[in-house]
């Protein structure tokens, strides 16, 4: 059985990890290279770094904040926000980043995902996909139509895909028409390693992850997803992760909240999860 990976997530703005709920109203959190610091002492399995408003923004990654986190810690580091071409991944590797998340470029690019795979790997490439609940199926066939024209090559089949949940690009703020498991699908085929799938519905609310988001897509695709967003509590971690057909079935989950704010710690949440029976690798350092 693979070892769940448990990975904390720093959301970055204007240099500072900030952490919001349903991506607004943010608040701040500390600096990210001593944040990074605190997880890594921790023995978290990864962190995962994304400059939240770097695409909105239209401006490149703060690559020095990158290096100095990637300088201080030995877990492997993912990190996005403002990747547009493939010498913006290629940076941030050498930047020390050991995967690279696209999410809005993956979108309005669709070519990227095969190129960068094909340049240089699945095992880097990361795709983010932010989705939300439909809550108005005509206004989404609009967007869906839409979308179409305009990016034929990812466009989702609407008669036969799930479309539940739809893609949202620049941080959560422009829907897109896209089914978020047909686009899922569609990345995995493209050369996607993995994907990071947040429910912008749940994100920040600590009420638990969409399960029926997260194993619709776990279904859909044979590459690992990492559940984000909507982890409360080890029991919400621990039901994204397992892999019985109530659970999510997700080989990894991130989260934010409970952790930047003192609610657990990583070693904690682990011998916890290991107690409600989800194989991860449990810290060698104490649980305070």
């Amino acid at each position: 059985m693979l070892t769940k990976r448990i990975i904390p997530c720093l959301d970055v703005d204007a240099g500072r990890v900030v952490k919001g709920v349903r991506y607004v109203d943010h608040v701040d959190a500390g600096d990210p290279v001593e944040v990074a610091r605190h997880y890594d002492e921790q023995e978290a399995d990864e962190i995962t770094f994304l400059d939240i408003t770097a695409s909105h923004e239209r401006r490149r990654i703060i690559f020095d904040v990158v290096s100095r986190t990637a300088e201080s810690v030995f877990m492997p580091l993912t990190v996005g926000g403002g990747v547009r071409e493939i010498q913006d991944i290629r940076d941030l590797l050498n930047a020390g980043a050991d995967k690279v998340s696209v999410m809005t470029a993956a979108v309005e690019k669709p070519d990227l995902i095969v190129e960068a795979a094909q340049k240089i790997g699945s095992a880097n490439l990361l795709v983010a996909i932010d989705a939300k609940r439909i809550d108005n199926y005509d206004e989404f066939l609009s967007r869906a139509r839409k979308h179409k024209r305009k990016f034929p090559s990812t466009a989702v089949d609407l008669e036969s895909e799930l479309a539940h949940w739809e893609v949202y690009t620049h941080g959560g703020r422009i829907p897109t028409g896209i089914s978020a498991v047909g686009y899922a699908r569609r990345m995995a085929q493209n050369g996607a390693g993995e994907l990071l799938l947040t429910s912008m519905d749940r994100d920040g609310t600590k009420s638990g992850y969409d399960l029926a988001l997260v194993r619709s897509v776990v279904d859909a695709v044979n590459i690992p997803v990492i559940a984000s967003g909507g982890g409360g509590s080890p029991e919400s971690l621990a039901a994204a992760l397992d892999d019985s057909p109530g659970g999510g079935g997700a080989q990894a989950a991130l989260a934010a909240s409970i952790f930047h704010f003192g609610e657990i710690t990583v070693p904690a949440l682990k011998e916890r999860l290991f107690e409600l029976g989800i194989p991860v690798r449990r810290a060698l350092v104490g649980n305070n």
